[in-house]
């Protein structure tokens, strides 16, 4: 197995363009994407190696991206629903 540093360095732009074309935001993508290598690092005794490293970082990548966009969605209603009730 290649030493996280080397993947990080290979991988970042993959993975980071590939963010990017699910967000459309660079920002988004920016954080996501370290979001993910942090998550792999944590996690890549669990890589098993039954896919490329590519395809795993990208899977650990687009979890991570739509966890994080229902989260903003749920407080994005949270909020607009007590404008709503304050406004009633």
């Amino acid at each position: 197995m290649e030493k996280f540093e080397d993947i990080y360095e290979k991988y970042f732009l993959d993975v980071y363009k590939y963010v990017l074309s699910l967000s459309r935001n660079n920002h988004i993508a920016e954080e996501i994407t370290q979001e993910t290598f942090f998550k792999a690092l944590k996690n890549i005794d669990n890589f098993e190696g039954k896919c490329k490293i590519s395809v795993w970082l990208c899977q650990i990548a687009k979890n991570t991206y739509y966890s994080t966009y229902r989260k903003e969605n749920n407080r994005n209603n949270l909020r607009r629903n007590y404008v709503i009730s304050i406004k009633s």
